[in-house]
């Protein structure tokens, strides 16, 4: 699904427009950016919770050369579904 099929299911559902179904999903995502930004954890009990992990420097390898390189250290947005939808999906 991508963000225009999300939008369409989220108007149909919630029984709103298309334009205010967008407005809703930008919204959503605007905030749990600037909250992930900040430091916070974003939860939504029994969907699941996103949270910034920090990933070290490590050492990989250019698969054309075979010549070891140094990956830097970042953050990553980590997903942890919640019980109720892992329960969904299985």
């Amino acid at each position: 699904m991508n963000k225009a099929q999300l939008i369409d299911a989220i108007a149909a559902d919630a029984g709103l427009t298309k334009a205010d179904a967008k407005k809703a999903l930008d919204a959503f995502i605007s905030a749990t950016t600037k909250s992930l930004k900040k430091g916070d954890r974003v939860a939504l009990v029994g969907f699941g919770s996103f949270a910034v992990s920090k990933r070290s420097q490590r050492t990989g390898r250019n698969p054309q050369t075979g010549k070891e390189i140094t990956i830097p250290a970042k953050k990553v947005v980590k997903f942890k579904a919640g019980s109720e939808l892992a329960d969904a999906v299985q």
